[in-house]
């Protein structure tokens, strides 16, 4: 399959060429020209899939012209070694937990599946003595993802750029107490900065003739696509529990919220459904980041900075994967506007909504997941079922969390281990040509 750029003054691409450039050469994000629909047979006999199995089919669809189907069964079973349960917390209203990969948060399945993949290629086209560097801005639960879905990956080592005293301890500790082909560095600005540098790399001829370039942030096909799979698998446990109704088109009573920030997760939602996926329609629920929120009421998108939040992943003020959704769209706002609505949360609401959720359910949601909750509650009919995305952990968020409930929240093993490692990481200052000359040392 071919891809194109959503700047439209760049070549088509090869799922190749588009991987491991991240971004286009005129500064667009690369978008499969077509996409495929999945038989009905497919969705009758979901509910007796396996995660894996269903996942497979749905990357058949995606990857299977560029990628040979054994080799593509081998990265989707390797990635997908762990379950994403729909979990009930009222009546109506279910958590899809996608925080039981290796870094308890919902990006570990793009983060891995993207690895293999550039890993088949290098393999494939014998450029073992070819280091791919990767490039990945985060907000907090990316660089996790990242940095462990690519340690000990021969060929590749990934620059983890984050911002400076705004993402969590645990976050932080996910990343930068690696070490081998990881490198942590601190930048003294906000997520925006760090996305921003690296678009600059991208761009910049010098430093691409110097090494090979690429970003494993949402803006690289490999990462957003692989997360379609979470929506295959909530509608097949919806529908294996016999919690879905059927209109008269064909069409669930599903809902689904996704907390939303650089917007890469419920872009692939929203191309699941365009395979086919039966949702009824998708709720983008953002923090007091409320860029897209406000693009909804007024047609009219202002990117501005980013405002420092408990939802700190959700951290964005200018969402790269904007321009993804207006490509699916041919920026038609009314067509957007029928498909997804949204919601805006400031901090004193996310704690409000955390609160009573598990005064009212016993459930700990943490502060994202919260915004997913209160949006689903706040806009869910009666005769709807909805799932919101609980994307990470709420023990990633322990300090926020314990005080805002009053609890003492386990932390998991794996979170533990990562906190008694020693921090290493490189503080830089948010200027483009001190990261390039580092980089150029490298």
């Amino acid at each position: 399959m071919r891809y194109y750029s959503t700047n439209h003054q760049a070549d088509d691409a090869t799922l190749r060429e588009a991987v491991e450039r991240g971004l286009a050469p005129d500064r667009g994000l690369y978008m499969p020209q077509e996409t495929k629909q999945l038989p009905a047979s497919f969705f009758e006999h979901i509910d007796e899939l396996s995660f894996q199995e269903i996942a497979f089919e749905v990357a058949k669809a995606f990857f299977g012209d560029d990628v040979d189907e054994a080799s593509l069964k081998h990265i989707v079973y390797d990635t997908l070694a762990f379950e994403t349960p729909v979990v009930p917390v009222t009546d109506n209203i279910y958590s899809l937990e996608l925080f039981h990969g290796p870094t308890l948060a919902f990006k570990d399945v793009g983060a891995r599946f993207m690895a293999r993949l550039l890993q088949y290629f290098i393999k494939k086209d014998g450029l073992d003595n070819e280091q791919v560097n990767v490039l990945v801005a985060t907000s907090g639960d990316t660089g996790s993802a990242v940095a462990n879905g690519f340690l000990g990956v021969d060929g590749i080592h990934v620059y983890v750029l984050y911002p400076k005293g705004k993402v969590s301890r645990i976050q932080e500790s996910q990343f930068t107490t690696l070490g081998r082909n990881i490198t942590a560095l601190e930048v003294d600005g906000v997520f925006d900065d760090c996305q921003a540098l690296v678009k600059n790399a991208f761009m910049d001829s010098e430093l691409n003739a110097h090494m090979t370039l690429t970003s494993a942030n949402s803006i690289n096909v490999a990462r957003f696509l692989p997360q379609a799979f979470y929506y295959f698998n909530a509608y097949a446990q919806l529908k294996r529990d016999g919690k879905l109704s059927y209109d008269a088109e064909g069409k669930s009573n599903m809902v689904v919220c996704v907390p939303s920030g650089n917007f890469g997760n419920i872009t692939a939602g929203l191309f699941a459904a365009r395979m086919g996926l039966p949702v009824k329609h998708f709720i983008a629920a953002n923090n007091a980041n409320d860029i897209f929120y406000n693009y909804l009421q007024t047609g009219e998108y202002h990117p501005m900075p980013s405002k420092q939040t408990l939802a700190n992943a959700m951290d964005v003020g200018d969402p790269s994967n904007f321009a993804r959704i207006l490509a699916l769209y041919d920026s038609n706002w009314e067509a957007i506007r029928a498909d997804i609505s949204g919601a805006t949360y400031p901090d004193p609401r996310i704690r409000e909504t955390m609160k009573a959720c598990h005064e009212s359910t016993g459930y700990v949601l943490d502060p994202h997941g919260a915004c997913g909750y209160q949006a689903l509650k706040e806009q869910l009919s009666a005769d709807e079922v909805g799932v919101f995305l609980e994307t990470a952990h709420p023990a990633k968020f322990k300090e926020k969390v314990d005080v805002i409930l009053g609890t003492d929240i386990d932390i998991p093993q794996r979170l533990q281990d990562f906190m008694r490692g020693t921090k290493q990481s490189i503080e830089l200052p948010n200027d483009f040509q001190t990261f390039k000359s580092f980089l150029m040392k490298q």
